[in-house]
């Protein structure tokens, strides 16, 4: 048996952790708005048209921030063809992901669903197809309290109130050639603080998130980065990180690994990020907004993407349906755990995405909703880690893994808020259980240890529609505290949640 020594210490922190740190994304891709969130003929559906059983498990999910509406969507969506009359909304093309959009959500339905879900709105502007103007327009209707055009369509449109968008997206994933509009790291910073300058101009208190790379192994990562906030910094308080995870070939170890990629990734923006600080002498911080990050199976999509014509455009198809299993909860628990080791950098990070779409709900046309396996890790943190997040020491054997060499058998992070400790535990050992020693005795602890988590014999069971809870919360029953001492046994390929109150 594999094992691993942690010590905490309520004197050694990492920063507080900010509740925008479990938020979500919801972008008109698929299945996700249309027959996940919105179905106005389900049996669960109000009279707006929202899945009731969606909500709740949204609200049972944990999620705070929500960004929308994307994504690569928002790269040739036009705000305005999403309010009004509901009737007399356009039928557009979605280029993004070549899809009919009906725009029978637009901005109003989704704070209202947001409304309901207890979430705040995290929304992108359109800087792939439009630009300043179209971006001061839509702030303009957005927060403007009255006395203007665009404040008064917003009332005429339902809503006298203003929406109060406090975070804003400039554009997404610009260095991506993919991307409508994309740009060069020069051009899109040029643009990007043009409209920044503009925005604050309507409400100086936005906080603003520049593109930064949309993944770790672009070619231009790094300079991008740096070209860009050359550009930016003064005018923006966040730059984005997005990063996707998948078992590839088999090699489980290294996916279970995936956490070490996300560290280097954070750590290496961090560093480009300070180094421009540096350079513009300046004393303002700039943070990380992770606005994209989960286990997504984008190699197998590719292999299926099909080739379409110019009078196919479907409307709410299914696309990028991943049915995720323990190991990628597993992992998935995993990239958590790195998110809450960088809390002092990354103020802000979007599961992407929420329904239906590489998600942790599901959902089927007229029948059920149900949790993936994703949905476990994420709402057990969301509840748990809460206060501040500590340094943890720790002294673990190695386990080798073909992608990133000896890793740590154990990935850790630990949170304490008055009385109350939470550490969240990674076993990346694909055979063996690993025996855990925890030093609390630096902590007042002496009551309840609560211990749940994700792990099966079989590593690769699902819930889907043929079987919702063939994989639940299971609880560690060898979780025991002595003498400020936790011990416990974590099973291989398992990720483990222990509060000790």
């Amino acid at each position: 048996m594999a094992r691993a020594h942690l010590t905490l210490n309520p004197a050694f922190t990492i920063g507080p952790v900010r509740r925008r740190l479990f938020g979500g994304f919801v972008e008109h891709l698929g299945r996700h708005v249309y027959d996940g969130i919105h179905e106005p003929g389900h049996p669960s559906a109000g009279p707006d048209g929202f899945r009731r059983d969606v909500i709740e498990l949204v609200k049972e999910l944990g999620v705070t921030t929500v960004r929308y509406p994307g994504g690569n969507f928002v790269s040739g969506y036009h705000w305005e063809d999403g309010v009004g009359p509901v009737a007399e909304r356009p039928r557009r093309l979605d280029l993004a992901w070549h899809s009919t959009e009906t725009n029978e959500v637009g901005l109003h339905e989704f704070q209202n669903w947001l409304d309901q879900v207890g979430g705040e709105l995290m929304l992108a502007v359109n800087l792939g197809t439009r630009g300043p103007k179209e971006a001061l327009d839509l702030v303009e209707y957005a927060n403007v309290p009255s006395g203007t055009a665009r404040a008064a369509q917003r009332a005429a449109n339902g809503r006298q109130e203003p929406f109060g968008i406090t975070m804003w997206c400039l554009g997404n994933e610009m260095d991506g050639p993919w991307q409508l509009g994309h740009r060069n790291a020069e051009d899109y910073g040029k643009l990007a603080a043009m409209t920044a300058k503009a925005m604050r101009q309507v409400d100086r208190n936005l906080e603003l998130v520049v593109c930064g790379s949309s993944s770790r192994s672009m070619p231009t990562f790094g300079e991008w980065e740096r070209v860009v906030l050359e550009h930016t910094y003064e005018d923006v308080d966040y730059i984005s990180c997005h990063a996707y995870y998948e078992e590839r070939d088999g090699d489980l170890a290294s996916f279970l690994a995936s956490g070490v990629d996300m560290d280097a990734f954070i750590e290496a923006v961090v560093a480009t990020v300070d180094h421009v600080r540096a350079l513009k002498r300046s004393d303002k911080r700039i943070d990380i907004s992770f606005d994209e990050w989960n286990v997504w199976y984008l190699t197998r999509w590719l292999e299926q993407s099909r080739t379409f014509t110019i009078d196919d455009w479907p409307v709410a198809p299914r696309l990028l349906e991943d049915v995720y299993s323990v190991a990628d909860a597993v992992t998935l628990g995993g990239l958590l755990i790195s998110l809450l080791n960088h809390a002092d950098r990354v103020a802000s990070a979007s599961l992407a995405q929420l329904v239906n779409v590489i998600a942790p709900i599901m959902t089927e046309p007229g029948g059920p909703a149900w949790r993936q396996t994703t949905f476990f890790p994420f709402s057990v943190t969301a509840r748990a880690a809460r206060g501040t997040a500590l340094k943890v020491a720790l002294d673990a054997d190695a386990t080798t893994t073909a992608a990133y060499g000896a890793v740590p058998v154990v990935a850790a992070a630990a949170t304490v808020d008055g009385c109350s400790v939470s550490v969240f535990l990674q076993n990346r050992h694909t055979t063996e259980a690993t025996s855990v020693t925890i030093d609390l005795s630096a902590f007042a602890v002496s009551g309840t240890v609560t211990a749940r988590g994700v792990w099966d014999e079989d590593v690769y069971a699902v819930n889907d529609v043929r079987d919702t809870e063939r994989v639940r919360l299971r609880t560690n029953d060898t979780a025991a505290l002595a003498d400020g001492v936790l011990t416990m046994e974590l099973p291989p390929v398992s990720w483990t949640a222990v509060t000790v109150a």
